[in-house]
This record gives structure tokens, sequence and C-alpha cells, in this order.
């Protein structure tokens, strides 16, 4: 019975990541999409192509961050020793 759980915990995770990965790949083609708008003399160019990765890594640190802090504030608490 132990398996069948771990099983399908493991299912749930993989599809979990999944749908994120979905989600991730449409805010990439939504975020590209404005630059392209606000690039249109060279939107494949260099320069906007490294501006998006720098603002898009930037909203990623800080998000992790936020999701981590909040993951610690609602996870179990340790007992007092």
């Amino acid at each position: 019975m132990a398996l069948k759980n771990e099983v399908i915990e493991k299912m749930a995770a993989l599809i979990t990541a999944a749908f994120g990965l979905v989600a991730a790949l449409a805010w990439n083609g939504a975020i590209l999409a404005i630059f392209r708008e606000l690039f249109k003399d060279d939107p494949e160019g260099v320069g906007p192509m490294v501006t998006y990765a720098v603002i898009v890594t930037v909203i990623a640190v800080i998000m992790t961050i936020m999701i981590a802090r909040a993951a610690s504030k609602a996870g179990p608490k340790e007992a007092a020793k």
C-alpha cells in the first residue's frame, strides 16, 4: 500500500510540474510578444534579448524568495525543545 501511495504522490508532483512548465512557456510567449512590440526595430537583437533575460531572471529570483518565505511560514512548526 505504501508503494501505491508513493507512486500517486510522485505522479501528482510530476503533473503539477508539467502544468507549471506549460504556464511558464505561456508567460514566456506573452513577455516575448511585449518585447517585440517595444523593440519593433530589432526585436530579435542581442540588446532586447539580454534585457528580456535580465528582467525575467530578476522576477524569477524575487518570486522564488517570496514563495520560499511563504512556505517557511506555512510549514509545520518544530516542537519547542
